[in-house]
């Protein structure tokens, strides 16, 4: 099994109106996080998603429902609605990311 982390700084809450760490927590949905198409292609229902915001030293886990195509990036990348369900906060542990905020492990 997976697992997709996610970071939801307050920053792009902030400047671009993207859902907040407590947002997410909430609705149970991560806004348009950019992911590359071989991380997309490992990835399943049911793996573990980790929703972190490393500034704020917050993190909550959960179960990946699943990923909902969104806009692209000027890159052309892929950005998903990551839907999680059983979303709980959790002692914070960091976790290394790539430039989109994102990182499978």
């Amino acid at each position: 099994m997976l697992t997709l982390i996610i970071h939801a700084p307050r920053t792009r809450y902030e400047q671009e109106g993207k859902r907040s760490f407590e947002g997410t927590l909430e609705s149970g949905v991560g806004d348009e996080y950019a992911i590359y198409e071989n991380l997309y292609a490992q990835l399943k229902p049911g793996d573990c998603v980790i929703l972190l915001d490393k500034d704020r030293k917050l993190r909550a886990e959960g179960t990946l429902l699943r990923l909902e195509p969104k806009s692209r990036t000027e890159n052309g990348i892929q950005r998903y609605n990551v839907h999680i369900k059983s979303l709980k906060p959790v002692a914070y542990k960091p976790e290394r990311l790539n430039r989109c905020g994102v990182s499978v492990i």
